[in-house]
């Protein structure tokens, strides 16, 4: 029995797990979107919360963590915002990359505080990474 290809997905019948297909496509924008609502939550949570019980359990300093707050808030946007409305989706792989960076040095305090604590950041980490990986040919398109 002979098989099509289509050569818009480059999948069988339109539900292969290839890489370019629309399964992978699907998974990315949902490991997308669940992302983009840890962020969203994580960093509005830097500016609800009060100075106090922040600083208490950080070594970082209150303008750094509002820093990073504004950073989760925009790369939380940044992975949603330009696919939907196809407009500068390029913008989608470089915000999941530095939210991929924010991951790491969160990875790394939480190691240094506790290491239990350090595998939420790792995994939200490899999420960003993945997001990048898949999303990076957004660049040059």
């Amino acid at each position: 029995m002979a098989t099509t290809v289509s050569t818009e997905t480059g999948s069988h019948f339109g539900t292969s797990t290839a890489p370019d297909g629309k399964l992978a496509n699907v998974l990315t924008w949902i490991a997308q979107a669940i992302t983009a609502l840890v962020f969203l939550f994580a960093g509005s949570m830097k500016f609800i919360m009060s100075a106090e019980e922040m600083t208490k359990s950080s070594p970082l300093p209150l303008a750094f963590i509002y820093f990073i707050g504004v950073c989760e808030i925009l790369g939380a946007f940044g992975l949603i915002l330009p696919g939907a409305l196809k407009i500068r989706r390029g913008l989608t792989p470089i915000a999941a990359a530095g939210l991929t960076i924010i991951m790491i040095g969160a990875t790394v305090i939480s190691l240094r505080m506790d290491p239990k604590l350090a595998i939420t950041p790792f995994v939200v980490g490899l999420l960003t990474s993945f997001i990048t990986y898949r999303r990076w040919r957004w660049l040059s398109a």
